[in-house]
């Protein structure tokens, strides 16, 4: 039986460096990845790896490189088993989000990955990080690959990766899926929890690229002040905004929330109501202070993070669809993202 194929994409990031002999930190030639991390000829996996011409700070992430990125798995989509993606751990579950929705009917691993510390340095996380996600990427059920999702892998978990959320800037324990069961626990043996294992209806690869960035997030906060609500009325080419409330999806029944709200709506744009809690979900018929406004047209978005929140916002309104559909699929779990 033939090992199975693993493209590695190294998109940039802290996992992808080392040290030179003038002691600063280099990008890593991922043509040569077997030199600086000899344990993975010990993996039942053939590698391919595939490097982005300039690495990318994932601050800098942008749409247009989730483009680039979405384009090198469709051009390698049937030589391939799986891919492992190298990417900074800043932006991770934006991209890794974003990815979800532009591969529709993804049915093979798309393993996100990286580290707190750079791989050339001794007590990296990145050896480890690479590694298990590479094995897990090239795990099969029968002849089926195991995983048939996006998903991100870091320090010895495996999160569905539209479901989580980067909370940790200093412990190796980064990332954390608040609303959702990690998909598998890596310590001596990987053990999977196949029940939350996302499969969809056998189909092709359909790569949507061009997201829409019409789009905004407000924060709402006590204090917030008239002006800063009416600004969102102001903005050009306006179609989309995240709106993130207190609690249970709750805003403040002030007459500017509901003006905003309202206004918003009548120009047509696309409104999604999610909580600044990591844990829990909107209920907005939980307390009587919600504003009427609520009942203008806006979507309640569940338990959704805000990485997927923003980016199916964009996904969807990229496609050619009608009001009522954008709004319907906004509410209706697509890739796992929402619980139901």
């Amino acid at each position: 039986m033939s090992k199975p194929h693993i493209l590695l994409i190294y998109t940039g990031g802290t996992i992808g460096m080392i040290e030179d002999l003038e002691g600063h930190l280099t990008p890593i030639d991922f043509n040569h990845t077997s030199q600086h991390l000899p344990e993975l000829k010990k993996l039942n996996a053939e590698l391919t790896a595939i490097s982005f011409q300039t690495p990318i700070d994932s601050t800098n992430m942008q749409p247009h490189i989730w483009d680039e990125l979405a384009q090198i798995i469709e051009a390698h989509y049937h030589k391939v088993d799986g891919f492992v993606v190298l990417h900074g751990s800043d932006t991770m579950s934006y991209t890794a989000s974003a990815l979800s929705f532009m591969l529709e009917g993804l049915a093979k691993p798309v393993i996100f990955t990286g580290s707190q510390l750079p791989i050339g340095v001794l007590r990296t996380d990145g050896k480890e990080n690479i590694i298990t996600a590479i094995e897990i990427a090239a795990s099969k059920d029968v002849d089926e690959p195991l995983i048939q999702e996006v998903c991100i892998y870091f320090e010895y978990q495996l999160y569905r990766a539209n479901r989580t959320h980067k909370f940790n800037a200093e412990h190796f324990q980064a990332f954390h899926s608040p609303n959702y069961p990690v998909l598998a626990n890596a310590g001596v043996h990987i053990t999977y929890d196949f029940e939350h294992l996302l499969r969809i209806k056998p189909q092709d690869l359909v790569v949507r690229k061009n997201l829409c960035t019409d789009v905004a997030i407000l924060t709402i906060y006590p204090g917030i002040s008239k002006e800063v609500l009416q600004s969102y009325v102001q903005i050009e080419n306006l179609k989309g905004l995240v709106i993130q409330s207190f609690g249970a999806g709750n805003l403040p029944n002030t007459s500017e929330i509901t003006t905003l709200i309202k206004t918003l709506s009548e120009k047509g744009v696309l409104l999604l109501n999610i909580t600044q809690c990591n844990i829990g979900s909107v209920d907005p018929e939980k307390y009587a202070t919600n504003p009427s406004a609520l009942k203008y047209n806006i979507v309640h978005g569940k338990d959704m993070t805000l990485e997927a929140a923003i980016t199916k916002m964009m996904y969807l309104l990229s496609l050619d669809l009608s009001a009522a559909d954008q709004k319907k699929y906004l509410a209706t779990s697509l890739r796992g993202e929402l619980s139901v």
